[in-house]
């Protein structure tokens, strides 16, 4: 099925038949020669897929780089707790920095064009990932390797808030009504995909090479894998943005940057919600695959290359439960399914210390149905208050409610979750995964008396 780009909009704005006045000369001159043809949801789901999974491999390579590598190669004069402990501070780096690349790049983008902006957030996520690949050791460098690697992870976290293309943003608003939960959960895919192939190939590394080897040299390579896939990826993301079909459709929907200012003083409200709305869903991200993966690697004697396989058939459940989700939410809405599987994530919540704690069988059951619920829920994470925004400032609201969404839900959670059953025990993980099934229910009831007052 194909949609027609124009006279379709889930959100009918009078100003949109004028947003083409609005955007750069350069846009401008690309749409002469664009032809009004017919772009179907699934050509623009291509895009989004893409973009999607190279983030997300290259995101847990480095999260499982932070458990099994980076304790010993640049805190090795710390006990290994206090290692991944600080491993974990320099993981959340990227998550502070991400919202501060959005801005900075939508600044880029508003001067130099929308390929400018894609191209050098490609150029600095791609000098950020290798470069961690021939980072040094502490034991060659000492404190300026850990000093080079927070800015490297600083680099990739810019790097992804830039290369924001707005390509999720114009699949919600082009796919067909009753299919919108089905087209949301194609980018969320990703996930699990990368998750796959990031914990394969260090399962494989583990292995095949002995710890020695591992440590020294084959840690690297998934980071020179994670390097080429995201320069792929982004060139075939800046292809498709560039061509003059979707840029005539990013500019007739309107998704363009708007300045920061005016986001915060009209939509400020709508940016808070929707970073709160899918709060249980990021926060259980990381509580069943980087949380746990540090947990057995610290204070069990299993075998860390069988726990990844044990994570990666996890990752398979969470696919199977993100293509779920889009039948389910486009039978019983996103906003009802998010807030069913906020709660069911909160009785979840409960049972963390028991299971964790309840030998191979509970840490198995853990993954396997944490995985099996975090697909459900997060399949229908992404955007899931964003028709709240205006066609105007739904480019920069979308973006900037993800960054806020992975900081607050996700970004601080391996190193809060693994702090806090450390020193305080497991109940304190349930305590921390239910604020966040609390925060989202919050955020969805709030946003739905706002919808009935307004």
């Amino acid at each position: 099925m194909s949609i027609t780009t124009t006279g379709y909009d889930s959100n009918p704005n009078p100003s949109s038949s004028t947003s083409s006045n609005r955007s750069s000369s350069s846009s401008g001159a690309r749409n002469i020669n664009s032809r009004d043809g017919h772009i179907a949801p699934g050509e623009i789901a291509i895009g989004v897929v893409i973009g999607r999974a190279s983030e997300y491999f290259d995101f847990f390579v480095y999260a499982i780089a932070s458990v099994l590598v980076f304790p010993e190669v640049f805190f090795p004069h710390e006990s290994r707790l206090d290692g991944t402990l600080y491993s974990f501070a320099i993981f959340a780096l990227a998550f502070l920095a991400r919202p501060f690349g959005t801005i900075v790049f939508m600044q880029i983008q508003q001067r130099f064009g929308r390929e400018a902006k894609l191209t050098l957030a490609l150029f600095l996520l791609g000098v950020s990932t290798a470069g961690i690949a021939f980072l040094p050791s502490y034991a060659t460098l000492g404190g300026a390797a850990i000093v080079l690697l927070s800015l490297l992870r600083v680099g990739q976290g810019v790097a992804l808030g830039g290369s924001w293309d707005g390509l999720p943003s114009l699949l919600a608003l082009n796919a067909p009504q009753n299919k919108r939960g089905w087209y949301a959960m194609l980018g969320q895919l990703g996930a699990p995909v990368g998750f796959i192939i990031a914990a394969g190939l260090f399962a494989y590394l583990l292995q095949g090479l002995s710890t020695v080897d591992f440590l020294d040299w084959g840690w690297r390579y998934p980071f020179y894998v994670a390097f080429a896939i995201n320069v792929v990826a982004l060139f075939a993301r800046l292809r498709l943005v560039s061509t003059p079909e979707y840029s005539h459709l990013l500019d007739e929907r309107e998704l363009e940057p708007v300045s920061v200012t005016e986001m915060g003083r009209s939509q400020g409200r709508n940016i808070v919600i929707g970073a709160l709305a899918a709060l249980a869903s990021y926060a259980l991200f990381h509580l069943v695959t980087v949380f746990p993966l540090s947990w057995i690697n610290l204070y069990s004697t299993r075998s860390i290359g069988d726990f990844l396989h044990l994570q990666m058939l996890g990752a398979v459940l969470a696919a199977g439960g993100i293509v779920a989700s889009g039948l389910i939410a486009d039978r019983y809405g996103r906003r009802r399914t998010l807030g069913t599987l906020a709660t069911m994530i909160a009785v979840f919540s409960g049972f963390v210390p028991m299971l964790m704690d309840g030998g191979e069988m509970g840490q198995n059951i853990f993954i396997l149905a944490g995985f099996l619920l975090l697909g459900l829920s997060y399949g229908q994470a992404a955007g899931a208050v964003t028709a709240n925004f205006a066609a105007k400032y739904r480019y920069t609201g979308a973006a900037l409610t993800s960054d806020l969404s992975w900081l607050v839900g996700a970004g601080f959670a391996p190193l809060v979750a693994l702090g806090l059953s450390a020193n305080f025990g497991l109940g304190y993980v349930s305590l921390y995964l239910l604020s966040g099934a609390v925060g989202s229910l919050a955020a969805l009831s709030l946003n739905r008396a706002l919808e009935i007052r307004d």
